[in-house]
């Protein structure tokens, strides 16, 4: 589009996308710091000229694990937004390559003009729906997946199957890791599913969240992890390490190894393609 705008002036204001608007606003509470919102829902928070500022506690979440568990730095983000992560991977690791993938053309098109993200081949940003997309790279591609995906307040259901999980693990390259960001009800129904598939599908899996999530007190986000590769032990020097940048924050968060996940989502099953498709045709014919 154009040259990239990065005053408060230029910046704020309503945008036409393709699924809606972008609502871009001044942060009250930090100068020079923005929020946007994307039909309705704050899905991002925007400090330019500096990337690594990440402001939503998940992503410092998702952050925190990528770094210490990534086996390498092709890093494929599903659901952009306002390209918070990959902006800070791209100047984290300036030898990484972040391919996103954003269903909303008119805003993977806004957002390089509205934010200071590094081109090609660092961040590269792709138009299209993440399920499909992902079904369509060649296998062993990416070190890391990244799913941050939201319609709404929800993950789409076609993003939280086994037969999706078995398409991420593909993509992957061995050991490659799986990160995904769960938005969940204080039940972590939702959480339990996806970490049932995910555990037929990753020989190891672990989660973060903050403890009241844990402990399904309340609304909120729960990173889920999947890889081939071993996961820190709780206690281990690997997740003590991991620790320090999840306690650093304004909402503390935990890791939680693989005999505490197996645990947590006991006795729950994992969702399929064909029974997430028959009950939402069954919701459009009501």
């Amino acid at each position: 589009m154009g040259r990239k705008r990065n005053t408060e002036e230029s910046i704020a204001g309503t945008y036409e996308i393709s699924t809606g608007e972008l609502v871009v606003k001044p942060d009250p509470f930090r100068d020079g710091a923005f929020i946007l919102d994307i039909n309705g829902v704050p899905s991002s928070h925007l400090v330019p000229d500096e990337p690594r500022a990440l402001e939503f506690e998940y992503m410092r979440w998702i952050a925190a694990a990528v770094e210490h568990l990534a086996p390498g730095k092709r890093l494929l983000h599903l659901g952009g937004g306002g390209c918070s992560l990959p902006r800070y991977f791209a100047d984290l690791w300036p030898d990484s390559h972040n391919t996103v993938v954003e269903l909303d053309a008119k805003l993977a098109e806004l957002i390089r003009e509205l934010a200071d993200i590094p081109s090609a081949p660092r961040v590269k940003i792709r138009a299209g729906e993440a399920r499909a997309v992902t079904e369509g790279f060649p296998p062993h591609r990416f070190d890391v997946i990244i799913r941050d995906v939201f319609a709404g307040a929800v993950t789409p259901e076609s993003l939280t199957t086994k037969e999706f999980f078995q398409h991420a693990h593909t993509t992957l390259r061995p050991g490659g890791l799986y990160v995904a960001n769960c938005g969940d009800h204080s039940d972590l129904q939702g959480a339990k599913a996806e970490l049932a598939g995910m555990a037929e599908v990753f020989e190891h899996i672990a989660v973060i969240a903050d403890p009241p999530m844990l402990k399904g007190r309340r609304y909120g986000n729960i990173i889920l992890i999947g890889s081939d590769a071993e996961l820190p032990a709780d206690g281990s020097p690997a997740a003590a390490a991991m620790a320090k940048p999840l306690l650093s924050g304004a909402v503390p968060a935990h890791f939680r190894d693989e005999s505490w996940t197996r645990q947590f989502f006991s006795g729950v099953l994992p969702r399929h393609d064909a029974v997430t498709r028959a009950e939402s045709s069954a919701r459009t014919d009501s």
